[in-house]
């Protein structure tokens, strides 16, 4: 797998669009980069910068960008809503795919002292880099902000990790770090007061909000024995929050950042902001995610609220994505377009390429039609694998939304959901078919001039060739697993539909016996015996258990239909 890591810079500058293009440019001038988004903000002057590269060139992406905003920014001059402390005014690394906590470490390490050395600013680190861990959170290092930093670098304990002790007056200071991913999450409110806004930030965000000897918000502080205020719990863990205005739009906002997605979603920090506000006689009318969001942020957010609305979950992905989109007002400030805003989606359209998958039906059919071998028949096999399970998910679907079977909702409901697992495997498939054959020829082209560029080859050719049969004994086994879904579907399922769960089984047989086919064939190249016996023994016993299964199924819908 390619290493993967995301960097996501923000700089204190959100109003000039030269400025920002020359600082993005910077970082596009670097192979292996993909610039996934760039994220401005008027009020705030912030923009918020995502990107992904290999290691190495993530880090010398973010070092020419800050290189290039200490160039064009003046601290001196700059005010914006946000709190800051530099013109690159925090840079973390986030890994993607492939890449491990400690190697994410390495990478600030070598951006933080670069920053430091060549371009003298100081650099502390934060979160999973952090060397001070009293000082691993974000906010405690930028307390007292830019103004601040000019008598609280001289203190010993606020020492730079890299870099001078001397603040830099014109670029301020920069904090460097690695963590898991951050959602900036913004929800709109119908009001413009920052006081009000604040209040539901206070009832919201971990933090809470400091308890006063007469319960009011401007009452005089409660201690504890150190001495220290005595807070509030909010009503979320892992979200800091501050109400503000943003003047472009006109609205006062709950400013959220999400630092645990998986223990607070998305969904969860909208409600909460929801409930809140309608306790003090305000509504949330909308929100906004700031830069990039995880897919399953979005999906788990439409599963969520198809459960509120007593519906089944057994959707596709981008239909629960435009759920949750509608749900939480995305695109009430501006439209929200998931292949701009979701990473995922981001970095496949960064480095296209052809997924039979998503072809239309005409498509596929033409370039299964067309001269080249591939695709073939395995992936036509994985394809009709898809479409058997997409119509017992099908079936699922509509019996959980016949009237007067309310009391079956979730268990159809969830038996749709394993249907669109099933169906989004299996259209995996589609495309590593062809790829794993795809590999074989690559091998048959390897050159074979000398003994040991021969050996080569040879040993080349037969790894792909075992890769090629154990892509089609992964689509048997898969489609396997649909049977149960159309038996059950077949028995229980909304009658009417009892024509398609039939269609389902005959689609989900011919996948099977249509894979073995493909098994065969490769395992028929192979001298490997022992890995072929392995695999011809999995074989017979899948399809064996398939007719079985299909037999089962067919003579059930067979009574049925009449």
């Amino acid at each position: 797998m390619q290493k993967l890591i995301e960097c996501v810079p923000n700089f204190s500058e959100g109003r000039d669009q030269k400025v920002i293009q020359q600082i993005t440019d910077t970082i596009e001038s670097v192979d292996g980069v993909s610039l996934l988004d760039v994220d401005p903000g008027a009020s705030t002057n912030r923009t918020v910068v995502t990107f992904v590269g290999s290691p190495d060139a993530a880090v010398e992406a973010a070092f020419r960008a800050i290189t290039k905003a200490a160039e064009l920014i003046d601290m001196r001059k700059h005010q914006g809503a946000h709190p800051r402390m530099g013109a690159t005014d925090v840079c973390p690394f986030i890994p993607v795919s492939n890449v491990s906590w400690d190697e994410a470490i390495a990478c600030a390490n070598r951006l933080g002292q670069r920053v430091g050395d060549e371009l003298k600013i100081p650099v502390y680190f934060y979160e999973k880099a952090a060397k001070n861990k009293s000082r691993s959170n974000l906010s405690v290092i930028r307390a007292g902000e830019y103004e601040g930093f000019f008598e609280k670098i001289r203190q010993p304990e606020w020492k730079p990790d890299f870099g001078p002790d001397v603040f830099n007056e014109k670029s301020g200071a920069t904090v460097v770090g690695v963590r898991d991913f951050l959602v900036a999450y913004n929800a709109n409110l119908n009001t413009k007061s920052v006081r009000r806004a604040n209040s539901v930030a206070f009832d919201v965000r971990e933090q809470g909000r400091a308890q006063t000897e007469d319960g009011t918000p401007w009452g005089k502080p409660l201690l504890d024995p150190n001495g220290e205020a005595i807070r509030i719990p909010g009503m979320l863990k892992h979200v800091k929050a501050i109400g503000w205005f943003v003047k472009e739009y006109g609205i006062a906002q709950v400013s959220m950042n999400l630092t645990n997605i998986q223990e607070t979603p998305l969904h969860a920090a909208f409600d909460a902001c929801c409930e809140s506000a309608a306790r003090r006689g305000l509504r949330v009318t909308g929100s906004e995610i700031v830069g990039m969001v995880p897919k399953k942020s979005l999906v788990e957010a439409g599963h969520y609220y198809l459960r509120k609305q007593k519906w089944s979950e057994g959707v596709s992905d981008e239909e629960l994505i435009d759920i949750a989109i509608r749900s939480m007002g995305l695109s009430e400030l501006k439209p929200f377009d998931p292949k701009e805003k979701v990473i995922e989606f981001k970095i496949e359209s960064a480095e296209p390429k052809t997924s039979l998958a998503k072809m239309n039906l005409r498509e596929f059919c033409n370039e299964t039609l067309s001269d080249s071998p591939a695709p073939g028949g395995g992936s036509v096999a994985a394809f009709m694998g898809a479409l058997g399970a997409s119509l017992g998910g099908m079936v699922a679907n509509l019996s959980a939304g016949k009237r007067g079977w309310d009391d079956k909702l979730e268990y159809f409901s969830n038996w749709a959901v394993k249907a669109q697992q099933l169906k989004d495997e299996l259209l995996s498939l589609v495309d590593e078919d062809t790829a794993a054959f795809n590999k074989v020829m690559n091998a048959f082209a390897l050159a074979r001039e000398s003994a040991e560029e021969k050996a080569a080859r040879a040993a080349a050719i037969a790894k792909a060739t075992k890769y090629a049969a154990e892509v089609p004994l992964k689509v048997m086994e898969t489609a396997l697993k649909s049977y149960e879904l159309l038996s059950q579907m077949a028995e229980t399922g909304n009658p009417a539909s009892v024509s398609d769960v039939g269609v389902g089984a005959l689609a989900t047989r011919a996948c099977i016996e249509g894979a073995a086919l493909n098994v065969r064939i490769n395992l028929s190249q192979l001298k490997d015996e022992k890995f072929k016996r392995a695999l011809a023994d999995k074989v017979g016993t899948i399809t064996s258990n398939s007719e079985t299964q299909f037999t089962k199924i067919n003579q059930l819908v067979d009574s049925k239909v009449g």
